[in-house]
């Protein structure tokens, strides 16, 4: 297995990426080989600054960078040496299993579908963001921000998508899917989240079990909430914000503690034909290291096989 990670992506990059990749080289196996795709010669500095071999490592240099705020699509096209437009091109000839980067998400995205494309029968591809519950375990929220506007039959679509990954990556049996609305009752909600109920109520390709409101999302009512991507992206945002304001009010809390995205690493793009993983811009070597074991798992649960299986 190659795992393919930018090291240019990120506010803190280089330094952090490099950083985070000799954080995962230590919790990968002999058969699983992180490529680092960059400028070889400043990763080589970093990492002889920190004793550590560049022969752990394979490369691929590259003479560019995609900034943050720079437009995604004229980006890829343009700069066709960046270590993104590279990544996914190794991505597509099948060099790497997977790509990760914490550059530019809307650069990741276009990237993602300008190459590897969506699955056939895939409407809208959705990322993921992992929600927290109470008692301890974890809940995947879908689409964290991919599609701010939505038509009622791209729900089902992330119902599934969320399914399966809570269930390959997560282990999570038969995952309880719920949609996030503005009350539990069947007719409720905008003209939207109406229409999509129907729809996923008839399913059988998930276990639905009806609404779930605001307040419900860190109660386990739900292995997947499925919502639009505005919603999903001010759900994502507000929760990342209870960890921020814990550490500047000095509140200690295990519960709190597990809204730090550090933990999850990066967001998966779900719906294309390979693992794609988006990580923070804020990224640190926790962050980037994480990204890259959830790569790892991607692979090895052979969750994309099973997206276009479950899409045929």
């Amino acid at each position: 297995m190659k795992i393919g990670l930018d090291i240019m992506g990120g506010d803190f990059a280089p330094q952090a990426t490099v950083l985070g990749a000799i954080a995962s080289f230590k919790m990968l196996a002999a058969d699983q080989k992180l490529v680092l795709i960059g400028d070889k010669d400043i990763a080589v500095g970093i990492l002889h600054e920190n004793n550590f071999s560049p022969d752990n490592f394979e490369f691929v240099h590259t003479t560019q960078v995609i900034g943050m705020g720079e437009h995604p699509a004229k980006a890829i096209i343009q700069k066709s040496d960046s270590s993104i437009s590279v990544g996914f091109k190794l991505l597509k000839e099948g060099a790497i299993q997977a790509f990760s980067s914490a550059g530019n998400s809307g650069a990741m995205l276009v990237g993602a579908m300008l190459s590897i494309r969506t699955i056939p029968g895939v409407l809208r591809p959705a990322i993921t963001s992992i929600i927290p519950q109470l008692k301890g375990g974890l809940g995947i929220l879908v689409d964290a921000g991919v599609n701010a506007d939505c038509k009622p039959e791209y729900f089902p679509q992330f119902a599934i998508l969320g399914s399966l990954f809570a269930q390959y990556v997560y282990h999570i049996e038969n995952p309880r899917v719920a949609l996030m609305n503005i009350g539990e009752e069947e007719e409720k909600g905008n003209v939207l989240y109406q229409a999509a109920y129907p729809l996923m109520k008839v399913s059988k390709q998930f276990n639905f079990v009806g609404n779930i409101e605001g307040r419900d999302t860190f109660e386990d009512r739900a292995d997947v909430v499925v919502c639009d991507g505005f919603t999903g992206n001010v759900i994502l945002k507000l929760a990342e914000s209870f960890y921020d304001l814990a550490v500047k009010r000095n509140i200690k809390d295990a519960f709190i503690d597990m809204f730090n995205y550090e933990q999850y690493g990066g967001s998966p793009v779900l719906g294309v034909n390979a693992p794609v993983l988006v990580g923070h811009g804020i990224s640190t070597p926790e962050a980037i290291k994480n990204m890259v074991l959830l790569s790892k798992n991607m692979v090895e649960s052979s969750l994309i096989e099973k997206i276009k299986l479950a899409f045929q």
